[in-house]
């Protein structure tokens, strides 16, 4: 195959890739991946019990 046929073809695979967008399943990801779907947890902080606050570590100190 020359130069040419080569080039036509990438660019029209190219050009194919460019187009091709998939439908996606955003809330099957979602699970997928385990983050949560309520807006409840939304707010909750998930370091809370990880760390001291600074506040309390002064106080300790003082």
């Amino acid at each position: 195959m020359g130069r040419g046929r080569q080039k036509a073809k990438h660019t029209k695979i190219a050009r194919e890739l460019k187009a091709y967008s998939p439908d996606v399943n955003y809330a099957a990801l979602e699970r997928e991946l385990g983050h949560p779907s309520s807006e409840d947890d939304q707010y909750v902080d998930k370091w809370a019990d990880e760390y001291a606050d600074e506040d309390e570590d002064e106080l300790e100190k003082a």
